[in-house]
């Protein structure tokens, strides 16, 4: 089982203080990996507590993933702090809802650079961190999972920041995986069916759309943030070696119906 081994890593995580983040991040520090963090203040140390009582380090790091200046920061930040960073996991994102003819040009902008943009600048300069890094002895310097979805591959209803963003997420997943695969860099994406969290709260509460979405899942059931956990340490570790530019859906069959 040492291909699942994260032992001796660091791991960069957005998103990590609830939901399907918080699941990654953990399971990343169970398989071994220092964890850091990612959010917009300090008050939530639940996932760092979490984290630390797996016997890993956990350090917080601020930024507002909304906000251009704030994110170009934060890798010069983190790196001159001294950390090593191995692996990055971008699973920050937000979701606004509204009929396509009225979409606000404002929650458009802030989804674009919340789920699109702030996960190419954080892509860029952590990956030309990890292009500079000496390869280890099975030629890897790193590895970088991005966080899809299933409107990645469909359009959606009253989503269509969303759909761009993360349809654009898996696009630019290929697109580095294409320059850096090579160069001993895995990019994979991860593409999450619907799940039950906050996010999907006006889903959850729409009981005829809820109950037509749960017909339509091959597996029975929405999906649960700890069902991202094993994909999360197989494209993170030497399991995956030759894995990269795929979007993996985590989807409870619903892509394949």
């Amino acid at each position: 089982m040492d291909i699942f081994s994260l032992q001796h890593t660091t791991a960069l995580v957005t998103g990590g203080t609830r939901g399907i983040g918080q699941q990654m991040a953990i399971a990343l520090a169970e398989a071994g990996s220092d964890v850091i963090l990612v959010q917009r203040d300090t008050t939530n140390t639940e996932t760092k507590h979490i984290l630390e009582s797996l016997g890993r380090k956990a350090t917080i790091y601020t930024a507002d993933l909304s906000s251009k200046a704030s994110v170009s920061a934060l890798t010069p930040t983190i790196l001159a702090d001294g950390h090593d960073i191995n692996i990055l996991i971008n699973c920050a994102g937000i979701q606004r809802r509204h009929p396509s003819h009225l979409f606000p040009d404002n929650d458009w902008d802030e989804v674009l650079q919340t789920n699109l943009t702030t996960v190419f600048t954080l892509c860029r300069d952590i990956g030309a961190y990890m292009l500079a890094r000496t390869p280890d002895a099975y030629n890897h310097r790193g590895s970088i999972i991005n966080v899809a979805s299933l409107v990645s591959f469909q359009g959606g209803l009253t989503v269509p920041a969303y759909a761009s963003a993360k349809g654009g997420v898996s696009q630019l997943t290929k697109a580095l995986s294409n320059e850096w695969a090579g160069r001993g860099i895995n990019v994979n994406a991860v593409a999450p069916g619907y799940v039950a969290t906050e996010m999907n709260t006006a889903l959850l509460n729409d009981e005829q759309r809820a109950k037509s979405i749960l017909e339509r899942i091959p597996a029975g059931r929405w999906a649960r943030p700890e069902d991202f956990k094993g994909v999360t340490v197989f494209l993170a570790s030497r399991a995956s070696a030759y894995v990269s530019g795929a979007v993996v859906l985590v989807d409870g069959g619903w892509m394949g119906r």
